[in-house]
């Protein structure tokens, strides 16, 4: 099967639509690196967001970044902290 960065996106959306926290992860960073999507920091976070209030642990600590950095949030220092602690 030849690779498909856009096809790779259109699987992990109907899994991650399903609440598959793993799959909202791959398709954040599909989002972040513009990798078969338009390249979105807020769709990023959204994504990382539902994968976080799920429990991903991985995700809660990379919203906590996000938060920090500011890349599709509003930046503070105050969310990057919950977000940290919740990891």
């Amino acid at each position: 099967v030849p690779q498909s960065y856009k096809e790779s996106a259109v699987w992990y959306r109907k899994a991650a639509d399903q609440g598959q926290a793993e799959a909202q992860c791959n398709l954040r960073y599909m989002y972040k690196q513009g990798q078969g999507v338009p390249q979105s920091y807020k769709e990023s976070a959204v994504w990382y967001r539902k994968a976080a209030d799920q429990g991903h642990v991985e995700a809660q600590c990379n919203q906590g970044v996000m938060y920090l950095q500011g890349q599709g949030v509003a930046h503070s220092y105050k969310e990057a902290a919950v977000w940290y602690r919740k990891a």
